[in-house]
């Protein structure tokens, strides 16, 4: 039977308005996590008693570490209590007391028979977040630092953080960018790597870099960036930018940058992104430098991209690659981390529904999702730090970058959440281009595999997974220090980077990831280095940089070209 006609439309108008109080989260997500764990933990006696247990053991405990032998080292080691203050009274009780607390709801909310993973995840989760709301490091009287700012200013601190907040909530309602970001500029201070768009379709331009050096390596190297992301993460300032430290080594690099879609991009699918993204950019770079192979690199969901398009492209008969990065992409999403919380059947369907009103997603009716997943550093250290101590955070690049949004087309996305994901077609190999199967094993080039310690999107755990299906000629996995955006970032001379290396090659055995860490030698420094050293021996010897060709009768646009400056 199918639905009546007149009221055609109506979830998606009813969840669209919804979302503007539910962070654009499906609230019937969280009932179910809430009711399959309260059903399960009142017909589990034995949990009872356990929680009954813990509250004895926490009470011990928060006398023990609060009044009780020196300072614990488990609150000394919590960047919200590194302050010297918290070793004194009453501040050292109270900090005692949250931790304690804070460890109890775990302990509440985890190992309650017959309650899903998935919802004993959500619960963990929402008891994070209500324990992280009233950590005493939150308020004035019970935060030393803040207490004694408070009295040794005499409240001027809050004057100045109640006007930080009155600028940031004007600057919200005009829709204008935080504060501090407007001196970061696309083309003035970011993205500034000389260039030109050597080519352009309805959804990519193709920038190439300029050469900095007399000659340069055959092989050019093609990056991919994430669709949900500007490009210009990898060419941030100049002393951070990646794609200046390749071109200033001899490389000759393109990288795409997507087009921001709008409503005209509605029905674009992942075939789309496989084809207009990858295919074609492909081709360009091969009508720029020859029919020399290529060094293809992707980043995050353009890591993905790139695996689909490459096995893809070796299904048709196609071998242009030379070898392949992955820097921080999945290519299994049964372990992807703490987002996997806001992704089951009942959070996509409500995302399809605020989707098929507007045609796509911005980036920000997600922008409070990703916040929780780091609350402390996104949400309460800003309250904190501008709006209490009343002092502004200094703004960087990566910030700039970071709040310049981008949108996901509606079909695309749904295609995305739903076959990748949800059903985990690409890892199980069910997932289909144009009915072509794609099998990551059909990759049979060199793969040099990026995964960061602190990655709360792609943990690296994840990311290594690609060494089950693959079927590669060698396999180099570097585990770097830091998280999905700063553990990429990471210019050689950037201080406290280290990581671990290690190559698997064809027809050598499996060590798993926990063994890796544990084995694997840590090297102080920088991932680039081995990376560039990677690219340098699996290219050929050097030649005269290629000329810029024209596409037609056009004339080539600088960089960083007009689709990363649409808004």
């Amino acid at each position: 039977m199918t639905g009546h006609g007149s009221v055609k439309g109506l979830d998606s108008v009813f969840h669209a308005y919804q979302g503007r109080f539910f962070m654009n989260m499906s609230p019937t997500a969280t009932f179910m996590a809430f009711a399959d764990w309260a059903c399960h933990f009142l017909n589990s006696p034995e949990k009872q008693l356990d929680v009954v247990d813990a509250v004895g053991r926490t009470f011990m405990e928060v006398l023990g570490n609060g009044l009780l032998g020196s300072f614990p080292e488990d609150i000394a080691k919590d960047p919200r209590f590194r302050n010297a203050g918290w070793e004194k009274q009453p501040f050292r009780l109270y900090a005692a007391a949250f931790l304690a607390v804070e460890k109890f709801g775990q302990f509440l909310m985890s190992d309650v028979n017959g309650v899903t993973k998935h919802h004993e995840e959500m619960m963990c989760f929402i008891a994070r977040q209500m324990s992280h709301s009233i950590s005493p490091a939150n308020f004035i009287f019970s935060n030393p630092e803040l207490y004694s700012r408070t009295l040794s200013e005499k409240g001027a601190n809050l004057v100045r953080g109640f006007f930080n907040y009155l600028e940031d909530l004007t600057r919200r309602i005009q829709e204008k960018k935080a504060a501090g970001m407007d001196q970061f500029k696309v083309g003035k201070n970011l993205a500034i790597t000389p260039g030109k768009v050597v080519y352009k379709n309805r959804l990519i331009e193709l920038i190439r870099y300029s050469p900095a050096t007399d000659t340069v390596h055959p092989e050019p190297v093609l990056i991919v960036p994430a669709w949900i992301m500007k490009y210009y993460i990898l060419d941030l300032s100049p002393e951070n930018s990646l794609v200046r430290y390749l071109v200033e080594r001899g490389h000759t690099v393109f990288i795409v940058s997507w087009k921001n879609p709008g409503v005209e991009e509605r029905n674009l699918s992942m075939s789309d992104y496989v084809r207009l993204g990858v295919s074609e950019a492909i081709e360009a770079v091969k009508f720029q430098c020859g029919e020399h192979k290529i060094h293809t690199v992707g980043y995050c969901l353009g890591g993905t991209l790139l695996v689909i398009a490459a096995a893809y492209l070796k299904s048709r008969g196609i071998d242009d690659l030379r070898s392949m990065t992955l820097l921080a992409a999945q290519t299994d999403f049964t372990e992807a981390g703490e987002l996997t919380l806001f992704i089951d059947d009942s959070q996509v369907s409500y995302l399809e529904d605020l989707m098929n009103r507007q045609n796509y997603l911005k980036t920000d009716q997600m922008a409070g999702a990703f916040r929780l997943l780091r609350s402390n550093d996104l949400i309460w250290h800003t309250i904190i730090h501008d709006y209490l101590m009343g002092e502004r955070t200094r703004v960087t690049d990566l910030m700039a970058w970071n709040a310049d949004s981008t949108r996901m087309p509606y079909t695309m996305h749904s295609e995305y959440l739903r076959s990748l994901f949800l059903k985990n077609d690409l890892f199980e190999g069910r997932y289909k281009v144009d009915g072509v199967p794609i099998a990551i094993s059909n990759i049979h080039v060199p793969v040099f595999l990026v995964g960061t310690v602190s990655d709360h999107v792609a943990p690296w755990q994840s990311v290594y997974k690609f060494l089950l299906p693959s079927d590669a000629e060698s396999v180099t996995f570097v585990l770097t220090s830091g998280g999905h955006n700063a553990g990429i970032v990471s210019e050689p001379g950037h201080p406290g980077r280290s990581y671990q290396i290690g190559t698997r090659k064809e027809g050598e055995t499996y060590m798993d990831p926990k063994t890796f860490k544990e084995t694997t030698p840590v090297v102080q420094g920088t991932w680039w280095e081995p990376w560039q050293r990677f690219l340098a021996e699996n290219s050929g010897p050097k030649i005269t940089p290629p000329p810029f060709r024209k596409v037609g009768n056009g004339e080539l646009a600088d960089a960083p070209g007009s689709y990363v400056l649409e808004s």
